[in-house]
C-alpha cells in the first residue's frame, strides 16, 4: 500500500505544470519575396523554424503567413478568431520576420521622434503608398490589437525579428531587415491607427515585447550553419524547444527567456545586435512568458532526466566552408557547406562569412590556425546554444578602435571550476584565467585592456563546468596549445555534460 501511494504521488507530481486549461494560439509571420522591395532571404527559414519549435514545445493552434500568403486582412482575421476563442490566462504568440520601416507620425504629437514604425507586408509599395497601405501594420495598430488581448486577461509575446532604424560600424556583406523609410505623410490606414496611438505601452500589464535590436542597431541577416537567418528568430526558436527552460518546470519565464536570447544572440551575430525587450524590467522574477505543454519530470527527476547533447548531434560537422582567393594553396581542414569564409592570400585579409574583417597579415603559415579558430569557435557556439554563459565588454561597441580602453568581466558562476582563454584573431589561443575545484572561485576582471595591433576579430571565452579541468588547463598553460588541441580536450572532457560556455567576440581596426 505504501509502495502503491508512493507511485501514485509521483505520477501526480510529475504531470506537466503547464497542464491546466491554459492554452496557447500562435501567429507566425515571415516574408522574404518582396515585388517592390529589396527581397530577404533568411526570413522564411526563420518562420518556418519558429513554426516547427513551437509544434514541437506543445502549440497546435498555429496559424502562418509566408511570403504573398502574408496579407494584413488575413493576419488580422487570424488574430481576431484567437481573440475570440482565447481565455483568461491563455497566451497568443505573435511572431515577425521580415522587413520593418518608418513614417512620418500618424498622430501628432504621438511619438517622440516623430516617426511610426510598420511591419511591412508584400503588398506595399511605397511608389503608391497611398494605394497599398492596407499592406503594412503600424505600431499604433498592433496596440489596438494587444490591447484586445489585454482586456480579456490574455497575455501576449510578440518576437520581431526586423528593423525599423539604425546603421553599423562594422564591415558587413548581408541584407538587414530595414526597407527605406516612408517620406510622405500618408493618412491612417485603418481606426485602429488612431485609436492605438492612444494606448502606450507602459499601460500594458501582460504584453511582452522582444525586438531583433536596439533603435539604434539594424537587424542584420547573419549567417547560421551556413544559411542566412535571423540572430533573434534562431534564438528564439532555441528557447522554445526548451533549451530557455532551465529549471525544467515547464514554463519559460521572462527572466530565462531574456538569459538566453541576450547571450545566444551576441554569439550568433558576433556582437552586431543587442535585443530590446519591452518593459525593460521583468515584472517580477517568476513572470512566465510562455507555457510550454510537453511532458515536464519531477524536480527529483530533473538532475536524471535533464540532458546536454554531445555538439554532433547539434548537425555540428567540424568543417570550415573556406574560398581562396590570389593563391591555389586551400587548407586542408575545408570542405564545410553554406556560405564560406574567405581568404585573400595576395592581401592577407581572412574574412567571415558575413563579410567581417576576422584577420589581417593572414600569410600561408598561419591560415590554417585561423581556420582551426573558426572550427573551434563554432564547436563552442554549439555548445553556448544548450547552456550559454555570461561576460561583457564595456564600453560595448560593435566595433573598437586602436588605443580605445575597455573593461571585460566574466562574473563568478555556480560551477565549481571556470576557465577563461582567448582565441585571437592570428588564431593563437591565449589562457587568460584557470579557477580549479579546491581554489576561490571568483568573477573575473580585465579593466583595462587597450586595442593594439595586429586587428581583426577576437574571441573571448569563458567555460564554467563541474567536470575536471586539470588536464584542459595544464594544456592552455602550454605555449603549444592550439585550437585543434583544444577542441580535440573539449569534445572528450566536457562535450556533452552540463557545461556552460560563454562567448564575447571582439572586433577592431585601426582608428580612423
Amino acid at each position: 500500500m505504501m509502495l502503491r501511494g508512493l507511485l501514485l504521488s509521483l505520477l501526480v507530481f510529475a504531470a506537466p505544470l503547464s497542464a491546466t486549461s491554459a492554452k496557447t494560439y500562435a501567429l507566425v509571420v515571415g516574408v522574404d519575396a518582396y515585388p517592390y522591395e529589396v527581397s530577404l532571404d533568411g526570413a522564411v527559414k526563420d518562420a518556418t523554424d519558429v513554426e516547427g519549435a513551437l509544434r514541437r514545445a506543445g502549440v497546435d493552434q498555429i496559424s502562418t503567413f509566408f511570403d504573398a500568403a502574408a496579407r494584413k486582412d488575413d493576419i488580422r482575421a487570424a488574430w481576431t478568431g484567437f481573440i475570440d476563442a482565447a481565455g483568461e490566462g491563455d497566451t497568443i504568440i505573435l511572431t515577425y520576420a521580415g522587413h520593418g520601416a518608418q513614417m512620418p507620425e500618424l498622430v501628432a504629437g504621438d511619438e517622440a521622434d516623430g516617426l511610426d514604425e510598420f511591419l511591412q507586408l508584400p503588398g506595399f509599395d511605397r511608389s503608391r503608398a497611398e494605394e497599398t497601405d492596407r499592406e503594412i501594420i503600424v505600431d499604433n495598430e498592433l496596440n489596438a490589437w494587444f490591447s484586445e488581448a489585454e482586456t480579456k486577461g490574455v497575455h501576449v509575446l510578440f518576437v520581431s525579428d526586423s528593423c525599423h532604424s539604425g546603421g553599423m560600424s562594422r564591415a558587413f556583406s548581408g541584407k538587414t531587415r530595414l526597407a527605406p523609410a516612408v517620406t510622405v505623410k500618408l493618412p491612417p490606414p485603418s481606426e485602429e491607427a488612431v485609436s492605438g496611438a492612444q494606448v502606450k505601452e507602459v499601460q500594458f500589464r501582460q504584453v511582452t515585447v522582444l525586438a531583433a535590436s536596439l533603435e539604434s542597431q539594424p537587424s542584420p541577416e547573419v549567417i547560421i550553419g551556413g544559411e542566412a537567418r535571423g540572430a533573434l528568430s534562431w534564438s528564439f526558436a532555441r528557447a522554445v524547444e526548451g533549451a530557455a527552460d532551465r529549471n525544467q518546470d515547464g514554463r519559460i519565464s521572462r527572466v530565462e527567456l531574456e538569459d538566453y536570447v541576450f547571450a545566444n544572440v551576441k554569439h550568433q551575430s558576433e556582437a552586431l545586435q543587442v535585443p530590446n525587450f519591452t518593459p525593460q524590467v521583468p515584472r517580477s522574477q517568476d513572470e512566465v512568458v510562455m507555457p510550454l505543454t510537453r511532458s515536464v519530470v519531477t524536480a527529483a527527476d530533473q538532475s536524471v532526466q535533464k540532458t546536454h547533447k554531445p555538439v554532433s548531434e547539434t548537425g555540428w560537422d567540424g568543417k570550415l566552408a573556406l574560398t581562396v582567393s590570389g593563391s591555389q594553396m586551400v587548407p586542408e581542414n575545408t570542405g564545410g557547406s553554406g556560405v564560406p569564409y574567405r581568404w585573400d592570400a595576395a592581401g592577407g585579409v581572412f574574412y567571415t562569412p558575413n563579410g567581417d574583417v576576422a584577420g589581417e597579415n593572414i600569410s600561408e603559415g598561419n591560415v590554417q590556425a585561423v581556420v582551426n579558430k573558426f572550427i573551434l569557435l563554432d564547436f563552442l557556439k554549439a555548445m553556448a546554444s544548450q547552456n550559454p554563459g555570461t561576460v561583457s565588454l564595456t564600453p560595448q561597441k560593435d566595433i573598437y578602435a586602436a588605443g580605445d580602453r575597455l573593461a571585460f568581466d566574466a562574473p563568478a558562476s555556480g560551477y565549481k571550476n571556470m576557465i577563461v582563454f582567448n582565441l585571437a584573431n592570428t588564431g593563437e589561443v591565449q589562457l587568460l584565467d584557470v579557477q580549479a575545484e579546491g581554489t576561490e572561485s571568483h568573477e573575473f576582471k580585465l579593466t583595462d585592456l587597450q586595442v593594439v595591433e595586429p586587428f581583426g576579430a577576437d574571441h573571448l571565452i569563458a567555460i564554467s563546468t563541474n567536470e575536471p579541468i586539470d588536464a584542459i588547463g595544464a594544456a592552455l598553460a602550454s605555449k603549444n596549445v592550439d585550437a585543434s588541441t583544444l577542441l580535440q580536450l573539449l569534445m572528450t572532457r566536457i562535450d556533452g555534460t552540463d557545461t556552460s560556455v560563454a562567448i564575447q567576440p571582439l572586433y577592431t581596426r585601426e582608428r580612423l
